[in-house]
Parts: C-alpha cells; structure tokens; sequence
C-alpha cells in the first residue's frame, strides 16, 4: 500500500521484495491482469504520491473502485485527498477511504476516530466503499510488528474496529497480508467473520489467506499497472460491488 512518508528508495526495496517472495512462492510477478481476473471489477488505490488524479482517464482504463488513504497515526492527511475522493466520485467510480496505521503511536480508538473525521465517514448511497483499516509491516523501523505483542496488536486493531463500527455503522475493511498477520497476530482468526478480507498478495494467485476468511473481498495484486498507484481486483461483479458498497 502506498505510504506517502517512506523514502523513494526504501519503497523501492521492498517492492523488489515482494518480487523476489513472489517468485519464491512458485507464482510470477505481475505486470498486468492476474488469470483468475475475468469478470472482476478492476480498481486501484491512491495517495499523495498519486497527486491530482486524472478520473475520466481512470475510469476510461477501467477504474470501477479506488480507495483513496485519508490519514496516517494521527498526525497526517493526505493533501490530495478531496481531489482524489471528489474526483473519483463525479467520474462515476466508486470510491472508500483508508487509513494506514502505526499502532505503537497510539490507541486504535484514537487512531479510528482522527481517521473518519478527516476523510473516513461512510454513507449507504451506492458509491462509497467502507472505511479501511491498512495495516502490515512498519516500514519505519526494524520492529516489523511494532514493538507489540501478538495480543496487543489484535486488541489494537479491535479498538480501532468498534471505533469505526461506533461513528459509521459499517465494520471497516482489513487489509494485510498472509506473513504479516501470521506474524503479528498469531494468525487470529478473530475479525473474519464480520470483516472484509483486502488482500496484498503479488503473484498470480491470491494464495494463502489469513486464519479465518474462505476468500478475499478485494486483492492488490501488483504495484504498478494501468491504473495511478497499485492494482486491485474486487471479488465478485459489478452489482455486487454496488451492494457492498451500500452495506
């Protein structure tokens, strides 16, 4: 996911990373569209590193959803924001907001509330995805889980949930991937049921999920393509897109 505060070339090393684990795994990199792709509505996600997005020439791609990142701890916004989020709207793609956490900074109750005022409200009119919850390894420090322990980090991301749940009546989408969870949260299994599945994983299959989910909601799949920022997939069709945005 796209961290508008990492150096260039820190990026750029753990993009080539996940290359290498990929090719580890037995998949292939991707440069473009996954095999198990037909039929699924293509999107992308975005941030400040994305700038004033061009949405009619987005959508004429094929951008049917984009999340946009709002906010990051509580002590960043994104300055892109109302062009990325507006803008993706008035060109008829269906658009969410996420927030990036860094939960040793601070609570998740905390960290969830400065996240919906600043961009992560949610509302049932068919165009706005839930809020979601971006968490993984720090890429700020040799700590990968923050300092926390397992225990700590799933009551973080708790918090953070009912929080969310508390201000916007919908659960927010969890996006991670497989090793980061089994690594962080001892693989729980305690948000699968009544939390969306977004999941970073770049190779040709979406391949192992974490503990709990049957199938993810929505994939990033590669981190660069035809779409501006990195490229997703959401698991169903267009209709059933609408209906999970409605709630």
């Amino acid at each position: 996911m796209a961290r508008d505060n990492k150096p260039p070339h820190r990026r750029a090393r753990i993009a080539a990373a996940a290359s290498v684990a990929a090719l580890a795994l037995g998949g292939t990199a991707l440069a473009e569209l996954p095999a198990q792709a037909a039929g699924k509505p293509r999107g992308h996600d975005v941030s400040s590193h994305q700038k004033n997005v061009d949405w009619s020439k987005a959508r004429s791609k094929g951008a049917r959803f984009v999340y946009v990142k709002a906010t990051e701890s509580t002590t960043y916004k994104n300055p892109y924001f109302a062009q990325q989020y507006n803008g993706a709207r008035r060109a008829g793609v269906i658009r969410g907001a996420y927030h990036f956490a860094l939960p040793h900074q601070s609570s998740g109750r905390t960290q969830a509330s400065y996240f919906v005022r600043n961009g992560g409200a949610w509302s049932r009119d068919g165009w706005t995805l839930p809020p979601a919850l971006d968490i993984e390894y720090n890429p700020y420090g040799s700590k990968k889980c923050y300092g926390m322990s397992r225990g700590r980090l799933v009551s973080w991301i708790k918090s953070f949930s009912d929080e969310v749940k508390r201000r916007t009546g919908r659960r927010p989408v969890i996006y991670t991937n497989y090793h980061w969870w089994a690594k962080c949260t001892g693989n729980s299994r305690a948000f699968a049921a009544d939390h969306a599945l977004w999941l970073a994983r770049y190779d040709e299959s979406a391949g192992a999920l974490p503990a709990g989910w049957g199938y993810w909601t929505f994939w990033q799949y590669d981190n660069g393509g035809r779409l501006p920022g990195d490229q997703n997939l959401f698991n169903g069709s267009l209709a059933q897109l609408r209906k999970f945005a409605r709630g």
